[in-house]
């Protein structure tokens, strides 16, 4: 074996790192096991436990490496199988109308709005309806078109365009901007890089809910969410020019507080003044409030503290931004900070600007905005900017519609920063502003980069910038400016969108389910292992020891990268087993074959390995492609699934080639015997002459009539869609003591007949999110109340009633038209990729005929048998996203066993030739010959799927079924279906 130091040393290397990237797996949940034991139960106190451990090291040798540390680097774990954080966003519809409307200052109008907002809270109606009700009311003659027939809008409203007319233009309008809402929000979570979130429009809404999984920074998600993306350019002020329009304002605001402290002494003490005094002594000395000489108007500030606070109520919240010159006086700071202030007080300084007597003053092109984070953490201090508008008309000097393209980077200083591309009119525009800004040398000015209200940045321009590339830049972290350019680059939302819900919500597939899943899981690698060694002797422990570490190396792999693990990336790695006990078989087969022809030990080994080679290698090419495919083209569990199944390929292959085969090298040094099967197992299926090939027109009769019947049951009854696909409708139901999930689902699946119910812990633990798609097609209130009655009736057992239910909404499918369109498209065009290489690879297109339409047969068969059977077997069919996991793994398996038996029909015919033996006696003994491994695969995975299906649950029942029939059929197409093609399509190139 050549290069053997080489792989000694690539599979060490690999071991350590998938040691060390597991270990934080093992560290967090060490710790986390620590804090449930320590809190019995208490879950508040299990939480402060975790708290007080956050920044401490866990192991004194390894100081970095504390819980959080490891928390961040484990193993993150699916909604499906962890849980994670639900967030319901709510669209504003009231500022989209009046963006629409390009503000309007109309009373009538405005009042409208507010009243429309008050009323959606406890009406049925949409907002757009409810707006139109109370215009009517407050204007009953007034015409809606006088404020959204304006230039933008001119393609769609006219003028004299009717009310209802204008009502039907707003509800395109707002269904446009949710939907654009959702698919932008989409967007931002995906680069956000959670894996397989679930997304939905709550039906007849303006809302949209958001399950994250495995969120560790909710703080980041709400920024992330919130954002509108609304990017903006703007001119600045310099403080010296700001700083008396800010005394003015306190003195104003000193003179409002005293008249309205004087009017109310004779009734009560003023308690803003009380509140004031209490704690504005240390926001002074925190803020750096001190005189200001460079102004003799300024505020004495050697009175007391208390005194402070109602001479200059601005000022004892907000420090003007000065600094200690050389005379040792304070003198203002230029640039465009005007002041500094507690994060807690931005909202009163707020309410203070806002005020009708400080609007009066400050000029109309003055815009006074908050910097977007403290400069420390520690220092929780906010900068204020003042921005110029110079249009006059408090608009930004450029929009962020110019900026075209953004990444994050790192600066020339080594701090992280985004930069930005503009298009070709915003490069022109920049252009005009940074050389305007830079053309005094003795007073550069700044420009302020805005978004959504928040200045990330104000840099003084030193030079104009002439090729429209510009970067924000400040006190970020990598994290701040990969969100940042996510945000930017996803596009803005259309309309405001706050978040109105937020909890933490359980696995949808429960406890005891998971526990289930992964015993049976484990139980079935137990048994695969076992029937290893009883099938191939102590050569059949070889090839256990490989599967093992090749287990062991994809957990690794998945762990370093961060991925989250999902059912379907589960279902990754059952066919990833399979593989890898397939790749065994296939050089256990060739290597008996070997001695069979009366070849040495070491000699059978070595020709085994090459001759199993180009097998092993086209079932595992074909597979991959499939993966890179899936990877490209889907979407949420399509994409979890293909990672699983990429990365199980390339460590199948390192650990079945080169594992195993060290372990044999070493054995054969060390003189070990070696054998390669029990007397009752050295000749199962050996000299097997079954016609598969003469008996084709029969399976292809089966395989039709079932297929027909199928495609018939598809168009005329269809399917059960669950609530991925359909949506459903969603209750939350506090109980008066904490309810075991398995047994709520059970007796909900008994009431909502016929469909499958998702039941999952929102927020407490006694209070449940329950789901279902029972008579979802119908919208009407007697079926609402129809539903309701079912949930109550499941909710009796527990002591629960209609009291018990906290909210119900209608909510759409967690899988969308797109993600379904690119499962779709993704999996046919696998299948033609496919098919294209085995037309490269095997110089014939009857061979890539026949994979094409084995692909096809099973994927139409397990489709026809949840079809068919639906509603007659004793669990649930549903076609939900464990189903598409289920498909997308029956296609890698099928195409995996099929081009194994490719490759030994064309090895046969090469050496047979085609003059001297009749092509379907040639096809047919290299049928049989691979029976041995078609079967043994076969029954490998087949082991695994059997105990899933009986112990691993009533609700990944139904993915395990897709799986085992999936299995069965691919076993069935690869001999019976796909080989014969070539013989009935390819007779002249045979003859």
């Amino acid at each position: 074996m050549q290069g053997k130091g080489l792989i000694k040393f690539a599979a060490i290397a690999l071991a350590i790192a998938c040691l060390y990237s597991l270990s934080f797996t093992w560290i967090a949940r060490k710790v986390e096991n620590d804090a449930k034991e320590f809190a019995k139960g208490n879950v508040d106190k299990e939480r402060a436990y975790l708290d007080s451990v956050d920044a401490l090291p866990v192991y004194g040798f390894a100081k970095y490496i504390t819980y959080q540390y490891a928390k961040e680097r484990e193993i993150p774990l699916g909604l499906d199988l962890k849980g994670g954080m639900n967030v319901t966003m709510e669209i504003s519809l009231s500022e989209l109308v009046k963006n629409l409307a390009n503000n309007p200052s109309d009373q009538s109008f405005n009042t409208a709005l507010r009243n429309a907002e008050t009323r959606l809270k406890t009406s049925q109606k949409s907002f757009i309806d409810l707006f139109g009700e109370e215009y009517e009311k407050l204007s009953p003659n007034g015409k809606l078109a006088q404020y959204f027939a304006t230039k933008d809008n001119a393609s769609n409203l006219k003028i004299t365009a009717s009310n209802d007319d204008v009502l039907d233009f707003l509800k395109k309008e707002a269904s446009s901007a949710i939907d654009r809402s959702f698919n932008i929000l989409r967007t931002r979570i995906d680069k956000f890089g959670v894996t397989s979130p679930n997304i939905q429009r709550q039906e007849g809404s303006n809302r949209i809910l958001i399950e994250l999984p495995g969120v560790k920074d909710p703080v980041r998600v709400r920024k992330l969410l919130q954002g509108s993306a609304k990017l903006e350019f703007w001119e600045t002020y310099d403080n010296t020019q700001i700083f008396p329009l800010l005394q003015n304002v306190n003195n104003i605001l000193a003179a409002t507080q005293k008249a309205s402290a004087d009017t109310a002494k004779t009734t009560a003490p003023v308690a803003t003044a009380d509140s004031t005094k209490k704690d504005d002594g240390s926001k002074l000395a925190a803020l750096g409030l001190k005189k200001d000489s460079a102004n003799k108007d300024s505020a004495n500030l050697n009175k007391s503290m208390a005194d402070q606070a109602k001479a200059n109520p601005l000022f004892a919240l907000l420090a003007p931004a000065t600094y200690q010159a050389e005379n040792g006086q304070q003198s203002l700071r230029p640039g465009p900070v005007v002041g500094y202030a507690a994060i807690k007080d931005t909202a009163k300084i707020n309410d203070y600007l806002s005020s009708s007597s400080v609007k009066q003053v400050l000029p109309g092109n003055l815009k006074l905005f908050w910097g977007v984070k403290p400069a420390t953490k520690e220092s929780k201090i906010l900068e204020l900017y003042a921005l110029k508008s110079s249009k006059g008309d408090g608009t930004p000097a450029l929009g962020g519609d110019a900026v075209i393209d953004s990444k994050d980077d790192i600066s020339p200083t080594g701090g992280p920063e985004v930069t930005m591309y503009m298009n070709a009119e915003g490069a022109r525009e920049w252009r005009r502003l940074t050389a305007a800004a830079s053309s005094d040398q003795n007073n550069k000015q700044s420009i302020a980069i805005v978004l959504d209200d928040m200045v990330y940045s104000a840099p003084t321009v030193q030079n104009e910038i002439p090729n429209g590339i510009s970067s924000i830049s400040g006190n970020f972290t990598i994290e701040d400016t990969k969100d940042l350019a996510n945000v930017l680059k996803a596009g803005r939302l259309p309309a405001p969108a706050r978040i109105s819900e937020e909890a933490i919500v359980g696995p949808s597939l429960g406890e005891k389910a998971i526990s289930a899943g992964l015993i049976s899981s484990l139980v079935g690698l137990v048994v695969v292992l076992a029937f290893m060694i009883a099938y191939y002797h102590n050569a059949g422990t070889v090839a256990n020891i490989a599967v093992v570490v090749n287990i062991f190396f994809l957990m690794g792999v998945l762990a370093s990268m961060g991925a989250v693990l999902t059912l379907p990336g589960i279902a990754g790695i059952v066919l990833t087993m399979g593989m890898a006990v397939d790749a065994n078989v296939l050089i256990y087969e060739r290597i008996r074959e070997e001695l069979g022809h009366g070849k040495s030990l070491r000699l059978a080994i070595a020709d085994g390995y090459k001759h199993a080679m180009p097998s092993i290698l086209d079932s595992q090419i074909t597979t991959f492609l499939t993966g890179i495919i899936l990877y490209i083209f889907g979407k949420g569990p399509i994409l979890g699934f293909a990672t699983t199944l990429m990365i199980g390929i390339l460590t199948s292959l390192f650990t079945a080639i080169f594992i195993s085969r060290l372990v044999f090298e070493w054995m054969l040094d060390k003189d070990k015997a070696i054998k390669f099967s029990y007397p009752w197992s050295s000749h199962t299926f050996k000299n097997a002459n079954y016609p598969f090939v003469q008996r084709r027109k029969i399976f292809y009769i089966i395989s039709g009539v079932f297929i027909t019947i199928g495609l018939i049951s598809m168009f005329t009854r269809g399917f059960s869609l669950g609530v991925d696909f359909k949506g459903g409708r969603t209750y939350v139901v506090r109980f008066d003591k904490p309810a075991e999930i398995e047994s709520v689902r059970n007796s909900m699946d008994k009431v909502f007949e016929g469909t499958t119910t998702e039941v999952k812990t929102f927020g407490p633990s006694n209070q449940l999110k329950i789901t279902s798609s029972y008579h979802i097609d119908e919208s009407s209130e007697a079926a609402d109340r129809a539903v309701e009655a079912k949930l109550i009736e499941g909710l009796r057992p527990f002591g629960a009633d209609k009291d018990n239910i906290l909210s119900s909404q209608k909510v759409g499918p967690t899988i969308a038209n797109d993600i379904k369109i690119s499962a779709i498209y993704s999996v046919i065009f696998a299948i033609l990729v496919i098919a294209l290489y085995i037309l490269i690879r095997f110089r014939s297109w009857q061979f890539s005929l026949g994979a094409f339409i084995a692909l096809a047969h099973d994927a139409l068969l397990v489709l026809s048998f949840f079809s068919i059977f639906n509603g007659i077997l004793p669990f649930s069919l549903d076609i939900d996203q464990a189903f598409i996991a289920a498909i997308l793994t029956v296609i890698g398996y099928s195409i995996n066993d099929t081009v194994v038996v490719f490759d030994r029909i064309r090895e046969y015919l090469g050496l047979h030739h085609a003059k001297t033996d009749d092509p379907k006696t040639v096809i047919n003994d290299a049928i049989n010959s691979t029976l041995s491994r078609t079967v043994i695969t076969a029954l490998t995975v087949l082991f695994v799927l059997i105990v899933l299906f009986l112990f691993g649950g009533e609700v990944i029942r139904g993915f395990s079924f897709a799986l085992l029939i999936g299995v069965a059929f691919g076993t069935y197409s690869s001999i019976c279906v796909a080989s014969p093609v070539i013989i009935d399509f390819g007779k002249k190139a045979l003859k």
